[in-house]
This record gives C-alpha cells, sequence and structure tokens, in this order.
C-alpha cells in the first residue's frame, strides 16, 4: 500500500513540475526572463523540483 501511494504521489509531484516549467516558459515568452511573475514561478518549480528529490533521498544521521 506505501509504495502504490508513493507513486501515485510521484506522479502528481511530476505533473505539477511540468505545468509549472510550461506556465514559466509561457510568462518568460510574454513578460521576459526577469520579471517578477517568471521568478516567482522558478522559485515555485524549484520547491516542487526539491520535493521530487527529497523522495529519493535517504538523509543518514552522522
Amino acid at each position: 500500500m506505501t509504495r502504490t501511494r508513493n507513486v501515485y504521489q510521484q506522479y502528481i509531484l511530476l505533473k505539477q513540475i511540468n505545468q509549472k516549467r510550461v506556465d514559466m516558459y509561457n510568462k518568460a515568452a510574454k513578460f521576459g526572463f526577469t520579471n517578477d511573475h517568471v521568478v516567482q514561478c522558478s522559485q515555485e518549480l524549484d520547491t516542487l523540483l526539491n520535493e521530487y528529490q527529497d523522495m529519493f533521498l535517504f538523509h543518514e544521521v552522522v
């Protein structure tokens, strides 16, 4: 059950990442890469990518 839930969470997160990426590219094409809306969108994409990466990292306590 846990594995199925994790796979589903990964799928949903990947869909969010791809949608945010498309949104960012569209805004960049319209407003330019340094526009505040594009920068904010880029930061939101970074957050999603960090969440996705965290799903695969093992945190070891030293």
